[in-house]
C-alpha cells in the first residue's frame, strides 16, 4: 500500500474515535452542492468563506462522531467520501457504494446505513473496515434513512413503493413496510420517541407514525394561500428539542412551514428561495438554515420571528446543510 492510502485508511479511525486538531464549536455551516458538485463553507457572519471541489453529486452529509469531519454521499460516483474538517481535504473514500443518497450512523459510531437509489436496496458500511456488512432489499428509490437513539430501529423512506421499511438492527432484517403517502422522502422523530414524522412529497402530507404500533395514525396537510395543491411537496423536516415545534420544508411552495406538533396544526409559512429542501437548526434553534435547490441559495431564518433575515448564494442545487456548533 501507497503511504498516501496508508495514512488514509488510518485516519478515518482517528476521526471515528475522536482524534484530531479541531474542535467543535466553530460556527461554520456546511452545504452539499448536487449540480456544481463542490460544498460551501460559511462562518459565523453567515458569509461564504470558501468552496472546495468534492465528489460527483454530493448529497447527504453528516458529522462523524467526533464532529471533525464530514461524511458525504457520492451519488455519481458509487462513493462515500469523508473529509476533514479542519483541512477540508480528502480523508478516505468508500468505494462501490450504489448511488448513495441519503445515510444515519448507528450510535456505535462506524456502522452506517445508507439508502442506495438506483439498487432499491438500503445497505451497512463498516466505516472502520470498509466492509458492507449487509444488503436490505426495499422498494424502489429508497431514500430518508433514520437510526433511532437506542441503535435498535432503522427506518428507510422507499420513493416509489411508497413505504417506510423498518430493520430491526438485533435481527438484522426488516421486520415491517408501513404505507405512507405518495412519494415519502425525510424523517424526523420526536424527542420521545414516540412519533416519526415522514414527509410525503406528491401528497403534500407529513405522515406520522407511531413508533410502538409500527402505524401511521396521522396526517399533517400544507396549504399556503394562493397555492394549488401539487405546488406543496415537502421533503427535509427537523424537530425542536423541547419537541414543540417542527419546521417543513414545502419544496415548489417556496415556503418553510411552522407547526404545533401537540396540536398538529401549521402555526406559520416562512416565504423563502425557490424549492426549498434542507434544513438543519442552529444548536441554539434560534437560526433555521434552508437550503433552496432551485434558487442556489441558502435562507438563513430568525426562528423568533419566523423571517429570512439573509439570503446567500451558493453553488449549483444546495442539498444538504451541517451547522458545526
Amino acid at each position: 500500500m501507497r503511504a498516501g492510502l496508508l495514512a488514509m485508511a488510518i485516519a478515518v479511525p482517528a476521526l471515528l474515535a475522536g482524534s484530531g486538531a479541531h474542535s467543535a464549536g466553530s460556527g461554520l455551516v456546511f452545504v452539499t452542492n448536487e449540480r456544481s458538485d463542490d460544498i460551501f463553507v460559511l462562518n459565523k457572519r453567515d458569509e461564504v468563506v470558501e468552496s472546495f471541489k468534492s465528489c460527483a453529486r454530493p448529497r447527504g452529509m453528516i458529522f462523524t462522531p467526533d464532529r471533525k469531519g464530514l461524511i458525504v454521499g457520492c451519488g455519481n460516483d458509487d462513493t462515500i467520501a469523508v473529509y476533514d474538517i479542519a483541512s477540508r481535504k480528502l480523508v478516505r473514500r468508500y468505494r462501490d457504494i450504489p448511488d448513495p443518497e441519503t445515510f444515519d450512523l448507528h450510535p456505535n459510531g462506524r456502522d452506517l446505513y445508507i439508502s442506495n437509489e438506483d439498487d432499491s436496496e438500503a445497505s451497512l458500511l463498516d466505516m472502520e473496515t470498509g466492509e458492507v456488512k449487509a444488503h436490505y432489499r426495499t422498494g424502489r428509490e429508497p431514500q430518508g434513512v433514520l437510526v433511532t437513539p437506542d441503535g435498535k430501529r432503522v427506518f428507510v423512506a422507499s420513493e416509489v413503493a411508497n413505504l417506510v421499511h423498518v430493520i430491526d438492527v438485533g435481527k438484522n432484517a426488516i421486520i415491517k413496510d408501513i404505507p405512507t403517502g405518495s412519494r415519502p422522502r425525510r424523517f424526523a422523530l420526536t424527542p420521545d420517541g414516540r412519533e416519526l414524522w415522514v414527509s410525503a412529497e406528491m401528497s403534500g402530507v407529513v405522515d406520522v407514525i407511531d413508533t410502538q404500533t409500527l402505524t401511521s395514525t396521522a396526517k399533517i396537510e400544507f396549504r399556503p394561500k394562493g397555492m394549488r395543491r401539487e405546488m406543496v411537496t415537502p421533503v427535509d423536516l427537523v424537530i425542536t428539542r423541547d419537541g414543540k415545534t417542527a419546521y417543513v420544508a414545502l419544496g415548489r411552495a417556496n415556503h418553510v412551514a411552522v407547526v404545533d406538533v401537540a396540536t398538529r396544526k401549521v402555526a406559520d409559512m416562512i416565504l423563502v428561495g425557490k424549492r426549498p429542501w434542507g434544513l438543519r437548526l442552529t444548536a441554539d434553534e434560534k437560526t433555521l438554515y434552508v437550503a433552496n435547490g432551485l434558487s442556489d441559495d441558502l435562507s438563513i431564518v430568525d426562528t423568533g420571528t419566523r423571517r429570512v433575515r439573509k439570503t446567500v448564494p451558493v453553488g449549483m442545487i444546495p442539498y444538504a446543510v451541517l451547522v458545526d456548533d
